[in-house]
């Protein structure tokens, strides 16, 4: 909860600093609309769609950053607690170490409100806060997130882990390809720990951006199956993804 407040507070501070110095920090907005959204390869919408969107601040000279953003989700209430939304509150610094080698450091809250999971058998309180570092070369990055609280209701899960690989390259005709390679570890509970993986493009069409993925895992069907319905939340799947940014 501290670094809930503390990241709410940056993003604050950072929003005064914009209306008093436009010309030095970035303001911006997005929103988008997704055929299924998947975080680390697992739905979180059971595999429908959701509405997407958020805000960022950015101080050029600094690096400092702050954001916020939020989606529509249904994995919260499947498992038999409450809400329809997540609500992501980061804060951090970014910058070069050396010609061409980048940074990037923070903290990110994950919100879901009023999602009750604490009170139902084999879960705990769905927030999560996440302590992160990446080093960028190139098109390439490497970046690894280290949960500081329980993961998603994972009982006894700090201290998880995830490590991600990826790398945005030029494909020609405008085109951007997306690869993604990460490792989540879930402490403490090895059946829920997995490999996901991402194969996909992305165009700028001016009015909007299209990105279109192939995303999968090799997760537990019965860690990450559907209370709803049954099905597998980590299945290989295309994932059509607009976003509008303003």
């Amino acid at each position: 909860m501290k670094l809930l407040l503390l990241t709410a507070a940056a993003i604050l501070t950072f929003s005064a600093g914009a209306a008093r110095a436009d010309e030095a920090t970035d303001l911006s907005f997005n929103a988008a609309v997704t055929s299924d959204y998947r975080y680390r390869g697992i739905s979180q919408t059971r595999l429908k769609p959701a509405l997407q969107g958020g805000a960022d601040f950015v101080q050029k000279a600094s690096g400092l950053y702050a954001g916020a953003w939020a989606s529509t989700i249904k994995w919260t209430k499947d498992a038999g607690g409450d809400g329809d939304i997540e609500i992501d509150l980061y804060a951090g610094k970014r910058g070069e170490l050396a010609a061409g080698l980048g940074y990037d450091v923070g903290v990110l809250t994950y919100v879901y409100p009023s999602n009750k999971l604490a009170t139902v058998p084999g879960f705990a309180n769905a927030n999560t806060t996440e302590v992160y570092g990446q080093l960028s070369y190139g098109p390439a990055l490497v970046k690894y997130s280290h949960a500081v609280t329980n993961l998603f209701g994972f009982v006894d899960s700090k201290n998880s882990g995830y490590l991600d690989l990826a790398a945005n390259l030029d494909a020609g005709q405008g085109l951007i390809a997306n690869l993604h390679a990460g490792r989540q570890r879930v402490a403490n509970n090895a059946a829920a720990s997995y490999t996901d993986w991402k194969i996909g493009v992305t165009r700028d069409f001016g009015v909007v951006t299209g990105s279109l993925a192939y995303v999968g895992t090799n997760a537990g069907k019965v860690a990450y199956a559907s209370p709803a319905n049954g099905k597998f939340l980590g299945k290989s799947a295309l994932v059509l993804t607009v976003t509008k940014t303003f």
